[in-house]
């Protein structure tokens, strides 16, 4: 794992000569040694395609390749730093949640229409997540961001997790996402809070959620 968790708010990566690392532009604090930054407009692994969609959708976090030999510092807007271990399995997370990741993970994004069918396109419009999510794929690892720290939940068959969808940060591992209302129609008339809508999780993996309903 090249993440080294400095404290709540600030991750220090190894960058060694060649192999890639992604950021969000703007995430460098401070660096030791031989390191480059230059923009990526391909948006990571993920390649052209994978760029224009996560444009169609307004979900195009700039990002930074760093290459080089040496240490970096990252950390953006005081918000709490998680980082995840990937082995093999994809990373389901918002775009503007990506703080910085493996070059080795394959960058993509998925309609969220299809985990949840129209249900999963109403979660985009309702929480203001988007109708497409950013997708990481591979052996590596990912540091996201999130306000008040991040716990880990997990999903296994029989144990479904319902989450306050202004708390969601990310998924992973063959996980189905759906909209449910947690009271009725009728009773939402002049609500405007969120908790009337749960995102509900099911399959086996695991939903990381944070400790506020405060979006970045």
């Amino acid at each position: 794992m090249p993440f080294r968790e400095i404290n709540s708010k600030m991750v220090e990566a190894t960058v060694v000569p060649g192999q890639k690392m992604f950021s969000q532009r703007g995430a460098m604090l401070a660096y030791r040694g031989e390191v480059a930054f230059t923009p990526n407009i391909q948006g990571g692994q993920g390649g052209m395609m994978s760029m224009i969609g996560r444009r169609m959708a307004n979900e195009a976090t700039p990002l930074m390749t760093v290459e080089g030999n040496g240490t970096v510092m990252f950390g953006h807007g005081g918000h709490h730093i998680h980082v995840i271990s990937l082995s093999g399995d994809t990373l389901y997370v918002e775009a503007d949640r990506l703080l910085a990741f493996d070059g080795t993970l394959r960058q993509g994004t998925m309609f969220m229409g299809s985990q949840g069918g129209v249900m999963g396109m109403v979660r985009g419009q309702v929480t203001g997540q988007g109708l497409f999510t950013t997708t990481l794929q591979g052996h590596g690892a990912v540091a996201v961001m999130a306000h008040g720290g991040v716990i880990e939940l997990p999903i296994a068959p029989g144990r479904t997790v319902h989450v306050d969808p202004q708390a969601y940060v990310a998924h992973h591992g063959d996980v189905r996402n759906k909209l449910s209302t947690a009271i009725g129609w009728r009773e939402m008339v002049g609500r405007g809070s969120g908790e009337g809508f749960q995102l509900e999780l099911s399959g086996s993996g695991a939903v990381y959620v944070q400790a506020s309903e405060e979006k970045l």
